[in-house]
């Protein structure tokens, strides 16, 4: 006998309906899965036979064909266990729903030998994609149900074994469909860590990152150890804007494929904070594997990225940011597949200036040779560089800075010139897909960063003493804009534009 039941397989970030066919018919006992499916779906002969026995029900001893289709699509994953055991217990009447009932319904779980249903990756993007193409109900493993309180217009029903779900669809069980949960109710309740009032001193490298955190600006931090480049850097999530629901669905979505979302909440309320170690390597930070799996600047998407140690990195490694800090989207191709991430993320990276790190301060001696310094700073590309838009100086912190008894000013008081700054922007890019000045357009340059005649000159007179490039001469604009912004000026004046290319003049110092 035949049984269809839907389920659901990912391509990235987006989900696709897969209709799973089971056949049970009289023959030598097999079991036979076609349609592209991997190694652990093939597994599932032995949790979906274990699991079926120890829930009571009855396991055909006979010959079974499972065809996940469309069958010229790779299928992966655990998720298919759930889909495949309630089409064989369809198959053999021990379900008694019509099949009109059953095709109301998409499935997706994985099996434990008990017949438990375990927690899956991906729940969040399976269950907008249903929503999308129409189906209704959707049935989930009860651990996943805080990804399901966010998503209206879809009745999700959170069970934990395989036998509450044939109980379910024969009608001797009722469950209670995923109540809806309000993101703001939620995000109200969350705590950021990281707070500048915690820093002291350092006030020009805070005012940098009040900037970068209003236009979405990438900064490098330089200077020697100890200056706290690193606390600079995790108190920088505090000042950003608030996610917004859209934004908040879209990252967890990432999260959610990659595996490492809370599942008590459900969805994140904070912008991200990556912070991989400089051993890492590049498929770790890119994305990619086997499966496709996001990486470190997927996961940062609409978040920070923070490179502590830069220079430390392989060359391999780094030189993978080029293409996604232009783009914000990174393509990972495989010859089975090729899929899309957003990465738009703040990159704020920190190194010091040499080898032992004291090139620059005035509090300390640098002991390295012009040798090993040159080698040390050559370790990061031209291009690179090029794609920074901040370079920010910190130099040691005096006792008296840290001994002082007087109050720095906190993340929330800076938080709010920067949202101020930032709603300026979300109505200047109004309907443009962009809510920052870092992502503006050679066009969207022109129009929104015009400067007169004495700006043009000064720009010009830095353009030629620092050598800059092309690109470094649109990103002092997106600078000196977000200045503006914060400043409450509709032009870009003089002052803005000498702040933001101050911001570039050192590459003369540790760069050249």
């Amino acid at each position: 006998m035949l049984s269809i039941v839907n389920s659901f397989g990912l391509n990235g970030l987006n989900g696709y309906l897969v209709k799973v066919e089971v056949d049970v018919n009289r023959g030598l006992p097999s079991y036979d899965v076609v349609g592209l499916a991997d190694v652990s779906i093939k597994e599932s002969k032995q949790r979906i036979g274990s699991a079926v026995k120890n829930q009571g029900f009855s396991y055909p001893n006979e010959k079974i064909i499972i065809n996940l289709a469309p069958a010229d699509t790779k299928k992966e994953g655990s998720l298919y266990d759930l889909p495949i055991s309630i089409g064989v217990l369809s198959a053999t009447s021990q379900i008694r729903a019509l099949k009109e009932v059953l095709g109301e319904f998409s499935f997706v779980g994985e099996l434990s030998l008990d017949g438990s249903l375990r927690k899956i990756q991906g729940v969040l993007p399976i269950l907008i994609s249903a929503r999308s193409l129409g189906i209704k109900k959707v049935v989930i493993p009860l651990g996943n149900a805080s990804e399901a309180s966010f998503i209206d217009g879809l009745e999700v029903f959170p069970v934990s074994s395989l036998k509450e779900v044939v109980h379910f669809l024969n009608g001797e069980l009722n469950i209670s469909p995923v109540k809806n949960v309000s993101y703001d109710y939620i995000k109200s309740h969350s705590k950021m860590s990281g707070d500048f009032a915690m820093v002291k001193g350092q006030a020009s490298a805070k005012r940098a990152l009040e900037i970068s955190a209003a236009g979405g600006h990438n900064v490098l931090l330089i200077g020697p150890p100890g200056s706290g480049k690193t606390m600079l850097a995790r108190a920088f999530p505090s000042i950003l804007p608030d996610m917004t629901f859209e934004e908040a669905l879209e990252t967890t979505k990432i999260h959610s494929i990659a595996g490492c979302l809370d599942s008590n909440v459900g969805i994140l309320t904070q912008r991200p904070f990556r912070s991989p170690h400089h051993t890492s390597s590049a498929v770790a930070l890119t994305g990619g594997g086997s499966k496709i799996k996001p990486g470190e600047i997927s996961l940062a998407h609409n978040g920070v990225l923070f490179l502590d140690e830069f220079p430390e990195y392989s060359r391999q490694t780094v030189e993978s940011l080029r293409q996604p800090m232009e783009d914000g989207t990174i393509t990972i191709s495989r010859s089975m597949n090729t899929v899309e991430y957003p990465a738009n993320f703040v990159l704020i990276a920190s190194m010091n200036p040499c080898p032992c790190g004291n090139y620059g301060s005035t509090q300390k001696k640098c002991k390295c040779s012009p040798n090993q310094i040159h080698n040390y700073l050559s370790k990061l590309s031209g291009p690179l560089m090029d794609r920074i838009d901040m370079y920010i100086e910190v130099d040691g912190v005096s006792y008296s800075d840290i001994s002082s008894e007087i109050h720095e000013e906190s993340s929330v008081e800076i938080k709010k010139r920067v949202d101020k700054a930032r709603q300026v922007q979300v109505e200047r890019f109004d309907k443009k897909k962009i809510y920052s000045n870092s992502k503006m357009t050679n066009e969207m340059i022109k129009k929104y960063c015009k400067i007169d005649d004495n700006c043009n000159t000064l720009l010009s007179r830095a353009f030629e003493s620092l050598k800059l490039t092309a690109r470094a001469y649109n990103r002092i604009l997106k600078v000196a804009r977000t200045i503006a912004d914060l400043d409450g000026s509709d032009e870009i004046q003089q002052e803005h534009l000498i702040e933001a290319i101050n911001y570039r003049s050192i590459d003369e110092k540790y760069l050249a």
